[in-house]
């Protein structure tokens, strides 16, 4: 507590300050369940106290793990050091350690490193023992061979990520000062020690933990997890009526799909440059390709464009859609479904070409097969003249991990996934914090301005807009469009940059602002965007950014009040428009001399709708192997902080002299307060007295 005398001109620091150096950046590992296990990290209730050691090599383990005289330790690694191979030595050895500090460097390492699986979504993807076992538990291609799993471990002691800034100075120079043995001396006290929360409510596993939401012993119950999930964005090509769900008649729909999440080891951390941001920046940008030519000619068939969430953990957000469809919850079914176009990991081409992976179990169908003939033939003629080819893998070979395998799941449907690898990824950081702005080569030149930065036009946004060029002109064609407004169809490398540096460098630029309400303003970030799914409590900052960059790049600006474009309605009469259109009022820009922006109305067919497994809602079969059962621990404080610990003996003995200062205060008080009549007598005049 601070105190104050300002009478006196004299103030007092606060106890906390002179005994603690609190860290800035911390960012835990933590705790995930599902229908079989927990994952992740976790400290005990009132956080975990471990003298500080700095890793210096993975040699250095036996002075943690056998040696060193001051257990439990917390290890302090360099990146270089954060491997499988340590991590589970000390995870075997955690009765000697309190936590693990990972110091997350500036610059992305030159050795591999993916905390995922080898085989992503092994379990909940299309081929199992029902359909094509040969295909089944990446039998065939080892699709994340680079995968340590270390993700998918439980360790019982916190893991934090801490930023290398003046908080690692400061915990490194008080290693130097306090704990380091020099020439084989043993450290004296006071030795530098380092306390990490992040006690995790939720145990065993997801059916134990929705169960103790369920007890209600109280007005308020506290939870104690919550469902993995979020909301897709969708949005069509032709207005299609949300309100009446199910099957359209006459309706043929091309579904034009992109995953919006990532992860890595540390929730908050989750860049997802490849695995995420190359596919849905490029299908973003492939709609505001086709914008003006569907407005000129619509095609035949609409074009959904569809982002889906929580991919990343057993496809959350395709399955729900799938479900939705197949129990005309959805605007449309899967019998309205034609064909499916994927975008995956295209950011980094090897050898300039990009792959086209479809089923080999549903082009036995031969009417599956011609359709997919027919759209590898669209997509090789629309690469014709830009800077990369694209090419078939072997034909026995599986679909890679994709939302697309959901839908194959449901019905054999014609389909395919355009990946920059042939078999196993080009992503050499897969899932993990480092598959970054640096990994996709977005750099830009010194002494740029932030503004000046996002209309630069990288190299990576020039060749992302080539790939959204084909991906355009072929589900136009693919939509029935006429083959004389395809040179029309050409993607802006000025969009595409913009969105790279929005989702991978700061959220908080001009050009975001201008197309999001005001009320969203607090979800844009002067750091890369957050890719984690997150809970189901409410929609992420990607869905939101999403919902509305895809408004304005294929809708159209409508001069209506605020007030019936916030009621959804053109005027006070319109009872319809509801149902057809979506209406949101973004803040726009602010003129020349002027602070105050003018904001419009932008009209668009752009929807929400539910990822979230059908495990939970509506199933509530929270042990089901057909949908994802992840979810999120709930916690109370996450913090960590430094401070001088003494010794066991010195502790003991100021407890032991406390102990003792305590009883002679007691035996004090007893004496006095037997004697009190005597030592406090004072000499009294007679009752009788007179004056």
């Amino acid at each position: 507590m601070d105190c104050c005398f300002p009478i006196a001109g004299v103030c007092c620091n606060s106890v906390d300050k002179k005994i603690y150096v609190h860290l800035n950046y911390t960012v835990p590992c933590v705790r995930l369940l599902n229908a079989s296990h927990q994952i992740g990290c976790q400290s005990s209730l009132s956080g975990d106290v471990g003298v500080l050691h700095v890793l210096e090599s993975e040699e250095n383990l036996e002075w943690v793990l056998r040696t060193g005289p001051n257990p439990p330790y917390t290890v302090i690694l360099e990146s270089a050091l954060f491997t499988r191979s340590i991590m589970m030595k000390l995870k075997n050895g955690s009765s000697r350690v309190a936590g693990v500090a990972v110091v997350a460097p500036d610059t992305n390492p030159a050795k591999d490193f993916s905390p995922h699986t080898t085989c992503p979504n092994e379990n909940t993807g299309v081929y199992s023992e029902n359909y094509d076992p040969a295909l089944a538990h990446c039998n065939v291609t080892v699709w994340n061979p680079e995968g340590s799993g270390l993700s998918y471990e439980e360790f019982d002691f916190p893991i934090f990520s801490l930023k290398d800034d003046n908080d690692t100075q400061v915990i490194r120079q008080c290693y130097l000062d306090h704990n380091r043995a020099v020439n084989g001396s043993t450290p004296q006290y006071p030795l530098c020690a380092m306390q990490l929360y992040s006690h995790m409510s939720a145990v065993t596993d997801t059916a134990t933990c929705m169960r103790r939401n369920d007890i209600n012993f109280s007005i308020s119950p506290e939870m104690v997890c919550d469902p993995l999930g979020d909301y897709n964005v969708w949005a069509s090509t032709r207005p299609l009526n949300n309100t009446a769900k199910g099957h359209k008649n006459w309706e043929s729909v091309i579904i034009a799909a992109a995953r919006l999440d990532s992860r890595s080891f540390f929730f908050d951390i989750a860049p997802g440059a490849e695995s995420g941001v190359s596919g849905f920046v490029t299908l973003l940008a492939a709609a505001h390709a086709l914008r003006n030519a569907i407005q000129e000619a619509q095609p035949n068939r609409t074009i959904l464009y569809t982002f889906f969430q929580g991919e990343t953990f057993d496809y959350i957000g395709s399955s729900r859609m799938v479900y939705d469809m197949q129990n005309n919850h959805f605007a449309v079914d899967l019998d309205n479904v034609h064909s499916v176009l994927e975008i995956g990991q295209v950011g980094l081409r090897a050898d300039s070409k990009l792959w086209l992976h479809s089923d080999p179990v549903s082009r036995r169908n031969s009417s599956v097969n011609e359709e997919v003939r027919k759209l590898i033939v669209n997509l090789q003629s629309a690469a014709t003249g830009l800077n990369f080819s694209v090419q078939e893998p072997g034909s026995s070979q599986p679909l890679p991990p994709s939302s697309f395998q959901r839908f194959l799941r449901a019905r054999p449907i014609p389909g395919i996934v355009i990946e920059d690898h042939q078999s196993t990824f080009t992503n050499k950081f897969y899932e993990s914090m480092y598959d970054n702005a640096e990994y996709l080569n977005i750099s830009y030149p010194p002494n740029l301005t932030p503004e000046e930065q996002l209309e630069f036009v990288t190299d990576t946004a020039m060749a992302l807009a080539e790939v959204a060029t084909m991906v355009a002109q072929v589900l136009y064609k693919q939509a029935g469009g006429a083959d004389a407004q395809l040179v029309n169809i050409k993607a802006d490398p000025k969009i595409v940059t913009q969105l790279l540096y929005g989702f991978l460098v700061r959220s908080n630029n001009a050009w975001f602002q201008q197309l999001i309400p005001s009320d969203l303003m607090s979800y844009l970030k002067d750091n890369p965007t957050n890719l984690y799914v997150g809970v189901a409590q409410q929609s992420s900052e990607p869905t939101l950014l999403v919902q509305h960059l895809l408004a304005n790049l294929t809708g159209s600006t409508i001069n209506i009040t605020q007030e019936n474009c916030q009621s959804q309605r053109e005027d006070e009469d319109d009872k319809e428009s509801k149902h057809m259109y979506y209406y949101m009022w973004v803040q726009g820009a602010a003129p020349p001399n002027s602070t105050k922006r003018e904001g419009y109305c932008v009209r668009s067919t752009v929807r929400l709708s539910k990822a979230l497994s059908p495990a939970f809602e509506p199933l509530r079969d929270f042990t089901s192997k057909d949908y994802s059962t992840w979810t999120e621990s709930r916690w109370k404080t996450i913090k960590g902080r430094i401070f001088l610990v003494a010794s066991h003996e010195l502790e003991m003995l100021t407890l032991g002299v406390g102990v003792g200062v305590l009883l002679t205060s007691l035996l004090l008080t007893y004496f006095i307060s037997s004697k009190a009549d005597i030592l406090f007598s004072s000499g009294r005049e007679p009752t009788n007295a007179t004056y």
